[in-house]
């Protein structure tokens, strides 16, 4: 008698494509490559559900919360598992229950508090709640939560269009020679993108030969930009907006900068270890897992100084730099490949890995 096959339902509400939204992809990816039956649930006409059709995932979307009340009600009942990526959707879940019976999985990405006992309720009726990083899962655990597993996030190496980012890169005629920093960071308040215009503008009285450019939007872009025009920084502080497959990028980058004030991973920081990109970055959060034991150079929340100056050593020491680089791009390679995430994922759920049915395409 062949054994029924497990079915598990990943979900993720959000409008954006970002770290989280990316993150799920890849656990229904580790889920579908280890032999179980993934669906995704997501909201309608934005990224997530074009991705996650591209990727041959059987994909259920709505435009608006009712209709994935409605879903988990009549049709939750056919997953064994519901992994949820987001508390929003977490709500959801839980209040449906008593319909579709499944264990509950809510992995938290972000390292902002938690409030309201309705919250911390919702926590304790989850089946297991796993923090991304050592900071999420004290947060969490200091809020009231019992058990709280650390998985962390997925990185996959795949192969970069170089000739799309050279194209971009081209258009901007600069000199030869000239270094190129970057960041992937969204244009919002927890990313700290003021910090990075103070970097960049202490960083340009320490060298003159490289160019910082800034991936991303958001609602704080334009009063950046505003203040990159006061500082008269325009020259060497470009607005790139916002790429698909920005992944691309990290092969002309000769060096990563980051510097949130509260960031549950940094799994962008994931991307340049797997792509042997230096990182200076703050010690926000789970940031300051990726950056230990001699991973990149790491600076305190707000110290816009110290950034500058990690981000001119990841030039002026190359031996250090590169020893770096090779620590960072092992540990990414061994500790965050999706075979091992999966399988910690599985050892939670106390599930034997299957016989691999399908594999699905690279994120």
């Amino acid at each position: 008698m062949r054994t029924k096959r497990i079915r598990i339902l990943g979900l993720n509400f959000e409008r954006t494509w970002r770290g989280g939204e990316r993150q799920t992809l890849y656990n229904a990816k580790g889920f579908t490559d280890a032999g179980m039956e993934v669906d995704v649930l997501c909201r309608k006409h934005f990224p997530a559900e074009k991705k996650a059709k591209e990727q041959g995932f059987l994909t259920f979307a709505f435009t608006n919360i009712f209709g994935v009340i409605f879903f988990l009600i009549t049709k939750g009942g056919r997953y064994h598992i519901l992994h949820v990526q987001t508390s929003h959707i977490l709500t959801y879940a839980i209040l449906t229950k008593p319909f579709h019976m499944a264990k509950v999985v809510f992995t938290r990405r972000i390292d902002f508090i938690p409030k309201g006992i309705f919250t911390l309720l919702k926590y304790r009726l989850c089946t297991h709640v796993v923090a991304i990083s050592c900071a999420i899962q004290r947060i969490v655990t200091n809020f009231g939560v019992k058990e709280v597993q650390l998985i962390s996030s997925a990185v996959i190496q795949r192969q970069l269009n170089v000739a799309r980012a050279n194209d971009i890169i081209r258009g901007m005629h600069l000199p030869p020679d000239t270094k190129i920093i970057a960041t992937t960071a969204a244009f919002v308040a927890h990313k700290d993108p003021l910090t990075m215009v103070k970097a960049i503008k202490h960083l340009a009285t320490l060298r003159n030969d490289f160019v910082f450019l800034h991936f991303g939007s958001g609602d704080m872009m334009e009063a950046i930009r505003s203040q990159v025009e006061q500082e008269g920084l325009s020259d060497i502080y470009k607005f790139m907006g916002f790429h698909d497959n920005v992944e691309d990028f990290f092969a002309l980058m000769d060096a990563f900068a980051m510097s949130s004030s509260e960031e549950g991973l940094g799994s962008s920081v994931l991307d340049a270890f797997i792509y042997r990109v230096p990182v200076a970055a703050t010690d926000a959060g789970g940031l300051k897992d990726l950056l230990a034991d001699g991973r990149g150079w790491m600076c305190k929340v707000k110290d816009a100084t110290s950034l500058a100056i990690h981000l001119d050593r990841i030039f002026s020491h190359p031996g250090t730099t590169a020893r770096m680089v090779e620590n960072a791009y092992e540990y990414a390679e061994k500790q965050h490949n999706i075979g091992h995430i999966t399988r910690q994922y599985l050892k939670l759920l106390n599930i034997k890995q299957p016989a691999p049915k399908r594999s699905i395409a690279t994120v």
